[in-house]
């Protein structure tokens, strides 16, 4: 088998009404499927472990839009180099976004771990 580069894609804020550590638990959800998605062989990524920290220098420079102009734009950029997207997770406007994107890319869109060879 030839390893898949799959972006993980599922809710960051949503459902969070803000809350720090509902956001944490997102992202470790996430993380836990890229993990699982790494020991079936793949080379799983998430757009969060890139522009969080670019939305975090932009931010530092005093750029108040940082977190809309970094986050979905340096995902789907990201997704435009993987092989395919795993959707996790509930309701998300920017996950459901990531596989519209990577649908009109041609890309697999796995709705399950179970999916993923």
């Amino acid at each position: 088998m030839t390893p898949l580069m799959i972006l993980v894609a599922g809710p960051y804020r949503s459902g969070t009404d803000g809350d720090p550590a509902r956001i944490l638990a997102n992202v470790e959800a996430m993380t836990r499927a890229a993990l699982a998605l790494y020991r079936r062989g793949h080379l799983p990524v998430m757009g969060e472990w890139v522009a969080l920290p670019l939305i975090e220098a932009a931010a530092a420079d005093g750029d108040d839009s940082a977190f809309e102009a970094i986050f979905h734009p340096v995902a789907e950029r990201l997704l435009a180099r993987c092989d395919a997207c795993l959707r996790i997770g509930g309701p998300s406007d920017g996950a459901d976004r990531m596989v519209q994107v990577a649908r009109s890319l041609g890309k697999t869109v796995f709705t399950d771990l179970a999916e993923v060879p």
